[in-house]
């Protein structure tokens, strides 16, 4: 039996329309692990055309369903990516090379983030969007908490450099997207809230939480150089703790 060296992850949500052209640049890993989370769509077929380790469930939430894909890995490392984001044949050969040669135990990857074909550099972070992520672990270093959004992260392993090349994600199309995400985050993050009996502060907090966010990502991360994508990115960042707050006080579910 031939070893299983790397698992490239992949969990989805009725991602019919974009899996195909993410699972199509993974052939460079030695297995392609796809997990479907209450998929309706097409997704399982498109995901027949790539691979035969394809594993259906039900997660309420994002830090139990990663958690199932990494244990259904056989390799002895995971890169972990999601369908909106595609993976360039530098990158690709980087983590071949990384996983061979390194003597850590995880790395993070640098990211690209697209606006519909614009790429926004710029201004990403606060939990509105990332430019990087650790996204290439040796299995049984990584383990994802127990949220639905933006769960945190248990590591028993040193951390390596960061990859130098870049992997492709296609965040958002439009401006409209954007508004969708923010509240599609805010409304799990407030869930999460309830579920730990928490409000995340005062509504005061938080409105002075919406200003540092905002100066962090448009000033210190500098958004202003993307124009006005730079300011929707640090104004949602700011905001996304506020909403959260409030939903999850106000909100009965």
């Amino acid at each position: 039996m031939t070893k299983i060296h790397l698992s490239a992850l992949i969990s989805v949500h009725n991602e019919e329309h974009q899996l195909a052209e993410c699972l199509e640049r993974l052939s460079f890993a030695d297995e392609i692990v796809v997990l479907l989370d209450k998929c309706t769509d097409g997704s399982r077929a498109v995901a027949e055309r790539f691979t035969d380790r394809i594993f259906e469930g039900s997660w309420a939430k994002e830090g139990m369903r990663r958690n199932a894909g990494i244990d259904h890995c056989q390799g002895d490392w995971v890169f972990e990516i999601d369908a909106d984001e595609r993976v360039p044949e530098a990158l690709a050969a980087e983590i071949r090379h990384t996983i061979e040669t390194t003597t850590a135990d995880w790395h993070e990857i640098l990211v690209d983030n697209y606006i519909g074909d614009k790429l926004v550099r710029w201004g990403w972070g606060a939990s509105f969007g990332k430019a990087a992520y650790p996204g290439l672990f040796k299995k049984g270093v990584k383990e994802w908490g127990d949220a639905r959004v933006h769960p945190s992260l248990k590591w028993s392993g040193a951390k390596g450099a960061m990859l130098t090349n870049r992997l492709d994600h296609y965040v958002d199309r439009n401006i409209s997207d954007m508004i969708k995400r923010l509240d599609n985050y805010s409304t799990a993050r407030a869930m999460d809230l309830r579920d730990a009996g928490e409000t995340w502060g005062s509504t005061a907090n938080n409105v002075r939480r919406l200003i540092s966010r905002f100066f962090k990502c448009y000033v210190s991360r500098k958004g202003y150089r993307e124009g006005g994508y730079g300011f929707l990115i640090a104004l949602f960042a700011g905001l996304y703790p506020l909403l959260s707050h409030l939903k999850s006080k106000l909100e009965d579910q």
